[in-house]
């Protein structure tokens, strides 16, 4: 059967190594007093059995606190179970002071003779140490404790927000393949070369969802390509309609965004406003002036509108942008128009997630 040593927190034998010969020397000048200096046997022999006596008595130690610890779990037990503790320790520590001085007095190591005066020194030094291991075990284990919580509660946020994540994906997705077979269904009947025309646009436009499925950012530039295909398909159906003019400048195309950002929101205008080619719905996309893209479009509201299922899209994608670096989408509308600011993110920022 293989002997485990006991463990109270991550430092203990770290600790042990730290003081087990500045007390092996405290006590061993209290015993031998001058002759443990000018002798190098005195010195090297005392201070090995001391210090192999002192582990001995640690280990002893920790196998009672581990006990208790498990005794005694809880935060409201901690002021009993250090007690308890420090009454055993004192005891156990006692009765190695006792057998360690009454064993060189046995075997006359180096001329030594018990006496009680150096015996309550060294006690008193004893239990002052133990005293102060204990609480310092106590504290580093409470450390280890908050340290092991705390990546426990990085990683269980990191896996809500990939589920968060992947779950709004998921919703943005069978809404966008809806409308694009709706698109291509109506041009199969009017205009067959149109219709393949679409369909390849429409082949990749899902090729780069199916790419991007897993990734949480891509480029402004990447989004604007995919967004060329996308406005393709719009304009399909809905001609002279629809405009959609694009204006952002080199710099923030290198910047990150969620993908699909764009297509929600464009989406987004498209079912709450009227389109006509002598009241066409007008989209510009263009730069901001802090690394951000702005989003705005002419209101001229629908009378009847499905607007709770589609604010529900953006409603995610603020979401979304949230999850993310808890980054705020700002939503700014007159009587005339709407402009949604999207902040522009950076790669490191997405390694927060």
């Amino acid at each position: 059967m293989r002997l485990t040593l006991p463990r109270y927190s991550s430092r203990d034998y770290h600790v042990m190594l730290m003081v087990i010969f500045p007390v092996a020397i405290l006590l061993n000048s209290i015993l031998f007093g001058k002759l443990y200096f000018l002798s190098w046997q005195v010195f090297l022999w005392g201070t090995l059995i001391t210090a192999v006596a002192f582990s001995i008595d640690f280990i002893l130690c920790g196998y009672v606190a581990v006990a208790l610890k498990r005794r005694l779990p809880l935060e409201k037990q901690v002021a009993q179970r250090l007690s308890i503790m420090i009454i055993i320790f004192l005891l156990i520590t006692g009765l190695f002071l006792y057998g360690l001085y009454r064993g060189y007095e046995a075997i006359h190591f180096f001329g030594y003779r018990f006496y009680e005066t150096g015996f309550v020194w060294s006690f008193i030094i004893m239990g002052i140490v133990n005293i102060f291991l204990t609480i310092l075990h106590e504290g580093i284990s409470r450390f280890d404790n908050w340290r092991a919580n705390l990546r426990e509660t990085d990683a269980l946020k990191a896996v809500y927000r990939q589920s968060q994540l992947q779950g709004l994906k998921s919703q943005v997705n069978p809404h966008f393949l809806f409308n694009s077979l709706n698109s291509l269904s109506s041009l199969i009947s009017d205009n067959e070369e149109e219709a393949e025309k679409f369909l390849d646009e429409m082949s990749k436009v899902y090729r780069y969802m199916l790419r991007n499925d897993d990734d949480h950012l891509v480029t402004v530039e990447t989004e604007l390509k995919f967004l060329q295909s996308y406005i393709y398909l719009l304009k399909a159906r809905y001609g002279d309609g629809l405009r959609v003019s694009i204006n952002v400048i080199e710099a923030d195309r290198s910047k990150f965004i969620p993908p699909l950002t764009l297509q929600v929101i464009i989406e987004n205008a498209i079912h709450q406003q009227t389109i006509s080619k002598k009241s066409p719905l007008e989209i510009k996309i263009h730069s901001g002036l802090k690394h951000e893209l702005i989003v705005s479009n002419n209101i001229q509201l629908k009378i009847v509108t499905e607007v709770v299922d589609h604010e529900m899209g953006l409603d995610n994608l603020i979401h979304k942008y949230r999850l993310l670096n808890d980054s705020m989408v700002l939503i700014e509308e007159s009587d005339t128009e709407r402009s949604i600011i999207l902040p522009l993110l950076t790669k490191k920022e997405e390694d927060a997630v």
